[in-house]
């Protein structure tokens, strides 16, 4: 089997293959103790151990200068990132790093090639993380990368490490990818010979509380952010509160429940005090110190308060839990706030601010739904069915904050009137020079209307306007750094790019230390070329420059995917100054309402709408928001309202940045978004010769739990085949992503436009489960099988009785469990696992009433919330559902990885996803994965692409599958993507068997998910060399521009 190095050596220019070939040597690092370390250097850039890792050494390198290349360079900054942390807020830490380490660097990403190192006499760094590539360099920037669990031990990691989906992955893997040291002491001695400034990027508990900031004092280790006397104070919201009080501010009333002695008879002096009811009055119980709204609850009255505030402690989240008046009518906002000042001279400049919109889509219409019932909300919500029903519990909680969802709509800045966006600016500043902050924060707040009643004390205090009161109500010191967090979309409003505020913050941080004096006289960095407000402009015609659209978006209901994706392609590509990179959003059609004639979208796909988006338009968490936004952009008074509060911000950022000689501009120009039709955007590809970068998607994935036999399910019966036959001929009624149905492909083929992943013929058959089935049913004899399926259509679903369908299905597919899914549709929207007539029903009522969701444990199985296609599919497919032996990590074992594993191997299959990659007719496999979940029997949307639970295990480990076995398992693999006439790259999903490596096809993806956390991310690092995220999306786009080049 080739390697992928060889399938792919066609696709570089000769010089570029002359260069791998001249840079894969061998090189040796002396270090101190006299032993040599084995180190292949690669031309990615990126550096791998191929001896053993030993313990912590040291190597001395020449401080002020490194050599190149046998140039010498400025002093560089050696800068630490730290991650992790005690807190639930973990996972928001790792992506954050991730995202820090990604953007930090001022063009393409380098590691050190420890070759080109000069030893000296001072710096100091440890040989084996310098083998393993730990360091990442940009021309004036040297990053390393550690980690603190949950036990307070510190790691040193390596860069690849921070691409865990997950928090238990990480940890799962710690062992075994990190270096570990003694004690904190031991790290604080590591962090002071080893960088000039340390990055924290732990959210909640020693983060933010000033557990970090205090160890880093006692060694005199400068860092980004508060010192830790005043993170302490402000991370602590109630001690906040009486500080923002003493300091004028007006402040949510507030009551302090500390340890397991909770005063009932004072809290209900509180309520009587504040006018609420001891037995109903409303109120918010949260930690006092924990962010990101975990443990935040609503609850009723002095009973239900206490019970609440116990439930946090006894939880351990925390032991001191506050109570505060529900604020009724207001709105949220966020403002990320910079300080700009030299030294200890604080000048803080507020950014736009965003305004926090509920917009929760919630199931049914206000009633009973197989045992649960549905609140009333306080917000406005929207609802499939255009009813208006209200949620109680509304709260702008953990998974609305971090996930993609339309519940909550962000708009920046916020729709207040102007003198209120500046009052929240200006006492967003105060708060931070009165709280003595550093550098950078997040500043959360609200805004009561004037009908809201405000205490009589309060008269005289800061926040009053005539629009409303403001209230500030949580510091956060560290706020979160994900790709499309608070602060890149604000600094992006106001000129700056992710890497461009990264290295202002740091460098601003670099002001208050005397020693990095000579740090913050780096004037290399060079701002990003902004882009025209003319797309012919932004696109000259250029031999040096190539042009790259990428596309994400769409109507299927894995929309929010493909924006992370397309976000995620579209920002790594962004490191290579030879592409200019476009996002493009092919605008959701459906809106927010479910029940939608199906003849009513039926539309001319030519007449689809997709607009070109400037930088900030993109940094959204939904389609839904996005387009929301270009429709706002293009609004007169909102975009004249929208540049002037810019123009504002960037003059008094200006007023303090201009002093700064490492400063040396915005790079990002203030331009509108612009809408296109389909046919007249692929007609601009052509013009401008792009590369469409395709991540309009439909995804879909199962995994099972206790074993089955399969015998009875590998085979495609007769009547699959005319279930196929009736399937194939009802495929013109059903509306399918143009993205990955071949439709798209189409298009751009008819042009002469180059575009990623499979062509149209491959992409039309694995867009059909049952066509993909078809396919390859011929291939049994070489060890790759298929799964029975059945295939109704919706309206025979409503129109019969489930006794009735029942035991047809189960007789047909010969299976007492079966697997329900949406023909044409993905991302487990709409998989449900379902074990009796009953579960059959509670599925068919949802197709009927339109749900959105169905709620957790609605069916016999335990099972997590089910996201439902909207609008609900035209075509179901049922299979038996196939079962394999469940893997569990035991907390017990910690000696190794495999001895941590529980797998009883009976049933000898797991389920494996594999990326595919190459040219038509010689694709080449990634390693395989295997993805442990934690719950459930299907994959949830943030297991699966947001780093929310799941162990993803790359390779499977030898204790569960032979490497014999893992190998003929790629080869088929291979075998399935060359019958399907795959190229470009794919992903597909399969059960293996353990010892024989056959396969059993579950599915085929031509445009999987790339976010930031997916699993083909893991095997692309699996790599050899290594292929880190920029590189593997830059071969994808080489892979389509080369086939291109190749057919004309």
């Amino acid at each position: 089997m080739a390697s992928l190095s060889q399938s792919l050596s066609l696709c570089q220019p000769r010089r570029k293959r002359e260069n791998i070939r001249e840079q894969s040597q061998i090189h040796s690092v002396p270090v101190l103790s006299g032993m040599s370390y084995s180190v292949k250097s690669c031309s990615l850039g990126r550096c791998s151990v191929v001896g053993p890792v030993p313990a912590a050494k040291e190597v001395v390198v020449d401080d002020a200068v490194i050599r190149e290349e046998g140039k010498e360079k400025d002093r560089v900054l050696r800068v630490g990132v730290i991650c992790g942390g005690p807190s639930a807020e973990r996972g928001i830490s790792l992506n954050s790093a991730r995202s820090v380490i990604d953007h930090i660097q001022q063009s393409l990403l380098k590691l050190f090639d420890v070759s080109s190192l000069v030893l000296g006499s001072s710096t100091r760094v440890n040989p084996a993380l310098l083998g393993a590539g730990y360091f990442q360099v940009g021309d004036d920037l040297l990053v390393s990368c550690y980690y603190i669990d949950c036990n307070l031990n510190a790691y040193a990691i390596s860069p690849a490490q921070v691409y865990s989906n997950t928090p238990a992955d990480f940890d799962f893997k710690l062992e075994s990818l990190a270096q570990g040291f003694r004690s904190l002491s031991d790290f604080a001695e590591h962090l002071a010979a080893s960088v000039d400034i340390v990055f924290p990027v732990i959210h909640g508990r020693f983060g933010e509380d000033g557990g970090i900031q205090e160890l880093l004092e006692k060694s005199n280790i400068p860092f980004v952010g508060t010192r830790s006397n005043e993170c302490r104070q402000a991370f602590d919201k109630y001690d906040s509160s009486l500080e923002l009080d003493r300091q004028g501010f007006i402040t949510v009333p507030n009551f302090l429940v500390q340890g397991s002695h909770s005063n009932e008879s004072e809290l209900s002096k509180w309520f009587a005090k504040n006018h609420l009811d001891t037995n109903l009055g409303k109120v918010v119980v949260k930690p006092a110190r924990a962010g990101s709204s975990i443990g935040v609850a609503v609850a009723y009255g002095v009973a239900d308060s206490l019970k609440k505030a116990n439930e946090i402690i006894i939880g351990g989240i925390d032991d001191r839990v506050l109570v505060e008046i529900f604020l009724e009518g207001g709105s949220e906002f966020t403002a990320i706030v910079l300080d700009i000042g030299s030294g200890h001279d604080s000048h803080p400049v507020a950014l736009l601010p965003t305004e926090d919109f509920l917009t929760k889509r919630i199931i049914g219409q206000g009633r009973k739904f197989e045992g649960l019932y549905i609140l009333e909300t306080k917000v406005e919500i929207q609802l499939h069915g255009n009813a208006d029903v209200r949620e109680k519990d509304a709260i702008f909680n953990y998974r609305r904050k971090y996930l993609p969802t339309q519940q909550v709509a962000y708009h920046t800045p916020p729709r207040f009137p102007i003198e209120v966006i500046e009052s929240i600016q200006e006492g967003a500043s105060l708060v931070f020079q009165r709280l003595g902050l550093c550098d950078f924060a997040r500043i959360d707040g609200w805004l009561l209307p004037s009908s809201v009643h405000i205490p009589p004390a309060s008269e005289k205090k800061l926040g009053r306007t005539k629009s409303g009161t403001i209230i500030f109500t949580d510091i956060n010191l560290i706020s979160g750094m994900e790709q499309t967090s608070f602060l890149f979309q604000q600094a992006s409003k106001v000129g700056f790019s992710h890497s461009n505020i990264l290295r202002s913050i740091i460098q601003r941080a670099c002001l208050r230390f005397p020693s990095l004096a000579s740090y913050t006289s780096l004037s290399s960095f060079l701002p990003r070329r902004s882009k025209s407000k003319q797309l012919t402009e932004t696109f000259p015609k250029t031999k040096d420059v190539h042009k790259v659209f990428v596309i994400f978006g769409g109507d299927t209901s894995e929309r929010q995917v493909s924006l992370m994706s397309g976000t995620n392609v579209w920002l790594n590509l962004q490191a290579f100054d030879d592409l200019e990179v476009v996002p493009c959003l092919l605008a959701p059609t459906s809106g927010y309402s479910s029940k939608i004639n199906m003849d009513e979208k039926e539309l001319d796909v030519k007449m689809k709408s997709i607009w070109t988006l400037p930088y900030s338009l993109v940094l959204r968490h939904t389609t839904e928001e996005v387009l929301a936004a270009c429709i706002e952009a293009i609004d007169p008074d909102r975009a004249a309202l929208t540049s002037e509060l810019r123009n504002q911000v960037m003059n008094d950022l200006m007023e303090g940045l201009k002093k700064q000689s490492w400063f040396t501009g915005f790079d990002l120009a203030d331009e509108p978004p612009k809408r296109y039709s389909v046919e007249q955007w692929v007609k601009l590809a052509k013009e401008v010769q792009a590369t469409v970068f395709i991540a309009e998607q439909r995804w879909i994935h199962i995994v099972s739990a206790p074993r089955r036999n399969l015998s009875r399910a590998i085979h495609i019966s007769k009547q699959e085949t005319e279930d196929a036959t009736t399937y194939l001929g009802y495929l013109k009624i059903v509306h399918g992503g143009i993205g990955e149905d071949g439709t798209l492909q189409f298009l751009l083929e008819a042009e002469g436009v180059p575009y990623t992943g499979p062509g149209v013929k491959a992409s039309k058959i694995c867009m059909d489960k049952v066509a993909t089935s078809l396919a390859l049913n011929h291939l049994e004899n070489f060890g790759v099988l298929t799964i029975n399926k059945k295939v109704l259509r919706k309206e025979d679903l409503l129109n019969t009785s489930v006794h009735d369908i029942w035991p047809d299905l189960t007789s047909k597919l010969q299976s007492k469990t079966l697997c329900v899914k949406p023909a044409r549709d993905g991302c487990s929207t709409g998989v449900a696992r379902l074990c009796c007539p009953e579960d059959l029903a509670v599925y068919v009522k949802a197709l009927e009433e339109c749900f959105l969701q169905i709620p957790s444990n609605s069916f016999s199985k335990a099972h997590g919330v089910i996201e439902m296609p909207s609008p609900p599919p035209e075509l179901l497919i049922f299979e038996p559902f196939i079962e394999t032996d469940e893997i569990i990590v035991s907390s017990n074992a910690v000696n190794d990885n495999a001895n941590r594993l529980i797998w009883e191997g009976r049933s000898r299959w797991v389920e494996v996803t594999v990326g595919v990659i190459g040219k038509c007719g010689s694709m080449h496999s990634l390693t395989p994965s295997v993805t442990v979940k934690e719950t459930g029997d299907i994959l949830s949307l943030e297991e699966k692409f947001q780093g929310g639970t799941g162990i993803n295990l790359t390779p499977p480990p030898s204790s569960i599958i032979s490497e014999a076995a893992l190998e003929s398992c790629k080869q088929r693999i291979e075998l399935i993507a060359n019958t399907l006439q795959l190229e470009g790259f794919s992903r597909i999903d399969a059960f293996v068997n353990v010892d024989s490596g056959e396969v059993l096809i579950i599915e085929v993806n031509t445009v999987p998910g790339m976010t930031p956390s997916t699993v083909l991310i893991h095997q692309a690092l699996e790599e050899k060399p290594p292929m880190y995220p920029h590189r593997f999306f830059r071969t994808l786009l080489d892979l389509g521009s080369e086939r291109f080049n190749r057919n004309i």
